[in-house]
């Protein structure tokens, strides 16, 4: 079994670099994620009988053999799909048009710059001189405008123009596309616009007029993106950064938006874990401090992507340890003595494991407790480097659901980071 896939939160240019890949590979099984743009779905729900479609529930993982991924190379974008990364003898095919390395690794990719990633799949849809239909055109030239800005963001290449106007010669519906790419700009994106304009301030960073924005919502709102790039417009400034609380997900959507060609607003927001293109660009975090999203964002323009503070500022040290042969009746002695729920575990300075109370849920016999700690730690550690940022550690705290990384520099571990220690960053339990 073949399957083509795409990120979650899948765009115009994703859904057609999508049905472009189930042309080039006619064996291949359209799969997209649970979560669609709202404008992709409409789309989609119209358009059902001549896109067919399929989800993660209807494929069986132990069958594909061949995996084609388009516009992303992160595992972590992927949704549940993402389950095939370790899959043994997992062919990938890889086409993407951002610049940035990814965690994906192929057996063959077409990977280059280009405004928007249906572009490169018309340089090979045209190569191969395969048909497409007039509605086909249609989707491509709508994920082509979408990314590009019509052929406005500073991202857009010459080979962009000409794939827009190779689609209109094969009957793409320009009536459509304006359709469907017209923003959703009602009531509710009023309100935040309104709010947004009354709070607004500008500041210079790096040389750039930039206009930061927190505001805290009360329910829903899509189209923020909308909301963020008039509101860069009508300030007239080069870059315009909305930090927007979702109280009721507890997280924070942060969109930006950048009108200079120097500036890349995509590599910021990969920074941090989301994404984007030089001209747009958004992420999404779990229970941060709004302040702390704005100094990070701050010092990422600045230049220094590793930001202001570092985990070595907030890190534990020295940090206790014990030898791989320590019976687990001891270390259970010293956990409960240090009270802390876990311990590096190291061998001739090198870290070789990490015990934690969960562990002893492995401990069924009480002779057990005689044996050494190296037959019950997790030797899977991850870790940290000093110079990272508190968003890039919680971000492995919450992806690996661990309490605690050891920071390791030049292969001896120097310090720990607690979820204790992160929480003095992100959230305001700081004394006065």
């Amino acid at each position: 079994m073949q399957i083509v896939t795409t990120h979650k939160n899948t765009d115009f240019d994703a859904l057609a670099s999508t049905i472009a890949a189930t042309i080039l590979y006619p064996e291949a099984i359209p799969v997209l994620p649970k979560n669609l743009n709202p404008n992709v779905k409409a789309f989609l729900s119209i358009h059902k009988d001549i896109f067919k479609t399929s989800t993660f529930d209807d494929i069986l993982l132990d069958q594909v053999k061949r995996l084609i991924v388009v516009d992303i190379n992160n595992w972590g974008r992927l949704g549940r799909i993402r389950r095939l990364k370790n899959k043994k003898n997992l062919e990938i095919f890889l086409w993407d048009h951002h610049s940035n390395v990814g965690n994906i690794k192929p057996m063959w990719k077409c990977q280059e710059p280009m405004g928007a990633n249906i572009t490169l799949m018309i340089r090979q849809l045209k190569l191969e001189k395969k048909v497409i239909t007039p509605i086909q055109a249609t989707l491509f030239l709508t994920g082509l405008y979408e990314d590009t800005g019509s052929l406005m963001f500073p991202a857009t290449t010459a080979e962009d123009a000409y794939a827009a106007a190779y689609l209109l010669e094969r009957k793409a519906d320009l009536n459509i596309v304006r359709s469907f790419l017209r923003p959703a700009y009602g009531e509710k994106q009023k309100d935040v616009l309104f709010r947004m304009l009354q709070s607004a301030k500008r500041d210079k960073v790096n040389g750039y007029s930039v206009s930061f924005n927190k505001l805290d919502l009360k329910d829903y709102v899509d189209s923020l993106a909308v909301v963020v790039h008039m509101y860069r417009e009508i300030l007239n400034v080069d870059v315009a950064i909305g930090v927007f609380s979702d109280q009721a997900r507890n997280r924070c959507i942060i969109i930006g938006r950048s009108n200079v060609e120097d500036f890349n607003m995509g590599g910021i927001m990969r920074s941090m874990g989301g994404g984007g293109h030089p001209a747009a660009g958004s992420a999404i975090l779990k229970s941060v401090n709004p302040d702390a999203v704005e100094d990070t964002i701050r010092a990422l323009i600045q230049g220094n992507h590793q930001t202001s503070v570092q985990i070595s500022d907030l890190m534990s040290f020295p940090v206790f340890t014990v030898p791989p042969d320590t019976p687990m009746k001891k270390v259970a002695s010293v956990l409960k003595k240090r009270g802390c729920t876990g311990l590096p575990v190291v061998e001739n300075e090198n870290l070789v494991g990490i015990i934690s109370r969960m562990d002893f849920k492995k401990v069924k016999k009480e002779s057990q407790l005689k044996a050494p700690v190296k037959a019950f730690m997790n030797r899977n550690v991850t870790t940290i480097a000093p110079g990272k940022s508190p968003i890039q550690a919680a971000r492995l705290m919450m992806k690996h659901d661990i309490g605690r990384l050891p920071v390791v520099e030049d292969g001896h571990i120097i310090g720990i980071l607690t979820r204790s220690d992160a929480m003095l960053y992100f959230y305001d339990l700081l004394p006065d």
